[in-house]
């Protein structure tokens, strides 16, 4: 057996530089500390960690950006395999098709694709990668209308526990693409996806703040437009609580605000229609009070990456995910309670993304993963900034869970799941079997076995 002293020279041991550069993520609290790490460009390059990791006696990790570590497995007895693949976005605007090398981020693909009037169903963050993100699910501004992201894949590229790079589809093998499709991992190193982009002309998009004085009436308005928006709209609302600091717009900071972020699509090159449905939607939520910063507009694609104002360097969170019905009034008052201006929350951001439309439809052709059965998508996070602690966050956002549970569906996107500890489940027993099958297929000795997300594999 090999040791890993006797390792290719490409892999790195801690405390050496490549190692830090493989094993970085974004989530400061959820260090990776694997056994090695590699950060591989080519397939060949995968196919050398794989043997070394085999012939070492070591699992094998796989990440890109590392925004999943909090939910990852202990790894101290495996090898970490960054993606960072060569090549980079190639689009065919006539299949209206892209090609994404593992590793790339959504900014990348959105800025390629823009040129041709296309996009794909990115999330709300351009520094996220995009394997990752399709692969558990896949939440988009653009989802009420265009579903799932995870349902635009249509083609993996992937290396296989044998060594194998296959490039699997609903013809090649049919069984693998559907468990790699939100089958949560363990098939192999992805090392590029093909996905169907869309048209968009243009995009009202944006967000707009008021002060947590008017959080009442705020939520009660929009939850009252949400179930029957138009699915060309698909908007959250959160409560923010943020720091005064330079990223931060002073009139947003040090006080507890309400956003409503989100994106309206068109595809013909007016846009009445959609800022008509804005209008519905904004218009009766600026008649409640004037908003205090507004940035909602007609604007390009990229704009989209650019509301939800995500944190784009690593920092420190900890926070819970749920999937949850209709709340009505009571799980309005609910929400408030834990979450609002006298709740006392630690908690930065909570909020809930709208779910419904296309969301809300199984894929003919989808994979394991292909809707959400829920109406609305929550999602609390705080940083640990002293003197707040990590076990504070936590401790909240068990209050909170008990206090949402009368609405919980018990589901959970795995994009979306904060930490490995919080429940998690989003196949049914039936489908974790069935992904459990071709797992044991392409990978029979389970090299990947810790790679895999713990609702989606079954018990032995």
């Amino acid at each position: 057996m090999t040791t890993i002293s006797e390792r290719d020279a490409s892999i790195a041991l801690p405390g050496e530089p490549a190692f830090e550069a493989a094993a970085q993520v974004f989530n400061l609290i959820a260090p990776a500390t694997p056994a090695a790490a590699v950060t591989v460009r080519t397939v060949e390059e995968v196919r050398s960690a794989l043997a070394y990791a085999a012939a070492a006696g070591l699992g094998v990790r796989v990440h890109t950006t590392g925004h999943a570590s909090a939910t990852a497995r202990p790894m101290h007895d495996a090898l970490l395999i960054r993606t960072l693949m060569d090549g980079g976005v190639e689009i065919d605007a006539a299949r209206r098709v892209a090609r994404v090398p593992a590793g790339t981020r959504w900014g990348a693909v959105v800025e390629a694709a823009a040129p041709y009037g296309l996009t794909g169903p990115h999330g709300s963050s351009p520094t996220v990668g995009v394997v990752g993100y399709l692969l558990r699910g896949g939440l988009s501004f653009y989802g009420r209308a265009t579903g799932l992201a995870v349902n635009s894949v249509r083609a993996v590229e992937l290396v296989t526990a044998d060594g194998e790079h296959r490039r699997v589809d609903a013809e090649s093998d049919p069984e693998l693409f559907w468990a790699v499709r939100g089958g949560g991992g363990g098939f192999g190193v992805v090392t590029a996806v093909e996905i169907d982009l869309f048209p968009v002309a243009k995009v009202v998009t944006g967000a707009a703040y008021w002060t947590a004085e008017h959080a009442g009436r705020l939520l009660a308005t929009w939850l009252a437009w949400a179930p029957d928006a138009p699915p060309e709209a698909s908007t959250s609302l959160r409560i923010m609580n943020l720091p005064p600091v330079p990223e931060v717009p002073p009139v947003l900071a040090g006080r507890p605000v309400v956003c409503v972020d989100g994106a309206v699509l068109s595809t013909g090159d007016d846009a009445s229609a959609a800022e008509a449905h804005a209008a519905e939607l904004l218009g009766p939520l600026r008649s409640i009070a004037e908003p205090v910063m507004d940035g909602w507009a007609t604007t390009t694609l990229a704009g989209v990456l650019e509301a939800h104002m995500e944190p784009g360097d690593p920092l420190p969170i900890a926070g819970d995910h749920m999937l949850l019905g209709e709340l009505g009034d009571e799980g309005a008052e609910v929400f408030l309670r834990m979450l609002g201006e006298d709740s006392g929350s630690p908690l930065l951001v909570a909020g809930l993304r709208q779910l419904g439309g296309a969301i809300a439809e199984p894929s003919p052709s989808g994979g394991a993963l292909s809707h959400l059965d829920a109406a609305y998508a929550y999602s609390g996070a705080g940083m640990p900034i002293p003197p707040m602690t990590v076990e504070e966050i936590r401790a909240h956002c068990a209050k909170v869970r008990a206090a949402l549970a009368p609405w919980d569906t018990g589901r959970t996107v795995p994009s979306f799941v904060e930490e490995i500890g919080q429940p998690q489940r989003h196949l049914d027993a039936a489908q974790v079997t069935a992904v459990d099958q071709v797992r044991e297929r392409v990978d029979p000795a389970g090299l990947f076995r810790g790679d895999i997300t713990p609702n989606a594999t079954a018990p032995h």
